[in-house]
């Protein structure tokens, strides 16, 4: 293994650790409004927001190969809605809920979700752009 191919490889690490983490303050953000105050359909849709984010965090963290070109795919997509759910909710309602920039964590969660789709946008990139593992297999003698 050259030090170029080492270098990259913790790249791609450091990126899918970032890439956890942003998920994951995403769904700590939806989890603290549903402890906080929002019920119904909307902390519903929280809830289910903030697994999906503990689901993904994880798969960042602990997959492999296709698996994980797939996990940083529906990642980055899923902060995306997230973000653009966010904003409908803010300017014309979204299910007949609208959001207001006063509300609690409302600046905060364009700040966090945006930075978590620059970051995830990066480490797709990487991910897609790195040649899957080759299997290793053992050598027999003859």
């Amino acid at each position: 293994m050259t030090d170029t191919t080492r270098t990259a490889g913790r790249v791609v690490w450091t990126m899918r650790i970032l890439s956890a983490i942003a998920l994951l303050a995403a769904g700590a953000i939806h989890l603290f409004l549903v402890f906080n105050g929002t019920g119904g359909i909307l902390g519903v849709m929280f809830v289910l927001n903030a697994i999906a984010a503990l689901v993904l965090a994880i798969g960042m963290l602990a997959l492999h190969g296709r698996l994980l070109q797939l996990a940083t795919v529906l990642s980055l997509l899923f902060l995306i809605a997230t973000l653009l759910a966010l904003i409908l909710a803010l300017t014309v309602g979204l299910f007949g809920i609208t959001s207001s920039w006063d509300l609690m964590l409302v600046p905060e969660a364009v700040i966090v979700e945006s930075i978590g789709i620059v970051i995830l946008a990066i480490t797709t990139v990487l991910v897609l752009r790195r040649p899957p593992a080759m299997p290793q297999t053992r050598r027999q003698g003859v």
